[in-house]
């Protein structure tokens, strides 16, 4: 099935080229992204598994008898 509607789709480079320049502007946009953040959030953002004063899901206390 595949190879038929392969066969009688014509040309299909421009799907190449569509998958290749939506993979280029993906990448543009996110080394724009990650250049575009600031230094000390890039530093918070690393350091915070690291710190242990911001408590995580699993060290909240559940209280299910009320």
């Amino acid at each position: 099935m595949f190879k038929h509607i392969l066969a009688t789709s014509g040309d299909i480079n421009w799907m190449a080229i569509f998958a290749l320049l939506t993979f280029f502007f993906m990448f543009v946009i996110t080394i724009f992204a990650m250049f575009g953040k600031s230094r000390a959030y890039v530093d918070h953002m690393a350091n915070m598994p690291l710190d242990e004063s911001i408590p995580s899901k699993s060290e909240t206390p559940v209280n299910h008898e009320k």
